[in-house]
């Protein structure tokens, strides 16, 4: 549905690499994180649990009124970030991929670098997906020194959203944006008429208890949005 192609979409946006000047990377790793989603700053061989749903435009105020009655904070924080999604050919099989992200309306606040695992499916009775997510705090030259190791930018795109919390589990409504010139942030088109509806939660391994209390909250939400667990390796087929 509208979730399959907001998600599937930012696969589609496609940019070449610049050429940029090689410098030596200063790891930050005591920079305080950045306190948006989808950057979550600071966690080590954590697991992410996530369900994800979609809203059309028309429906977004409804939702973020409703997402105000639940949640612990009655106003969202807001954020806009720019990420970069970089690969590393492998000699056989999928690349490894890793993304750069900044705030791109908190200036100061350090770039992270995160790698997110292949989605562990097999656990059928798990209520939400499960995947290893590693997050790490670095100095601006991220990009730089992702192209030295050998890495290449496959493509770059804008988020720009809501952030709620309830407890620990914390619910991003955003919106992505295409870069129409390569390196211009500021020209920007939506990618889709929907908003992308993301519940999280991080976790140390093995709290798949979590999971049934995602599930229960996003009971709530419905018929507004309905939050699944999407197979990224399904959206690829689309």
């Amino acid at each position: 549905g509208g979730c399959t192609r907001v998600i599937s979409g930012v696969s589609a946006v496609r940019s070449g690499c610049r050429g940029r000047r090689v410098c030596r990377i200063l790891a930050k790793m005591e920079a305080p994180p950045v306190t948006v989603l989808p950057i979550i700053g600071g966690t080590i061989n954590m697991m992410e649990y996530i369900l994800q749903g979609s809203v059309l435009d028309q429906s977004l105020e409804s939702l973020l009124h409703r997402l105000r009655g639940l949640c612990d904070n009655m106003e969202p924080e807001t954020f806009m970030d720019h990420e970069l999604v970089f690969l590393l050919k492998a000699q056989q099989g999928s690349p490894f991929i890793l993304r750069a992200r900044r705030a791109m309306d908190k200036p100061g606040m350090p770039w992270h670098l995160r790698y997110l695992g292949q989605p562990e499916i097999g656990d059928k009775n798990r209520s939400a997906l499960v995947r290893n997510c590693v997050d790490i705090a670095t100095s601006d030259n991220l990009s730089d020194f992702l192209i030295e190791m050998g890495f290449r930018m496959d493509h770059e795109f804008v988020v720009k959203g809501h952030v709620f919390r309830k407890g620990i589990m914390k619910i991003v409504v955003s919106k992505i944006f295409r870069i129409l010139l390569p390196g211009n942030i500021d020209n920007i088109e939506p990618l889709s008429l929907s908003y992308l509806v993301e519940l999280h939660v991080v976790a140390p391994p093995g709290q798949d208890a979590v999971s049934d209390d995602m599930k229960s909250f996003s009971e709530q939400l419905k018929p507004l949005v309905h939050l699944e667990k999407i197979d990224p390796k399904r959206l690829h087929q689309v």
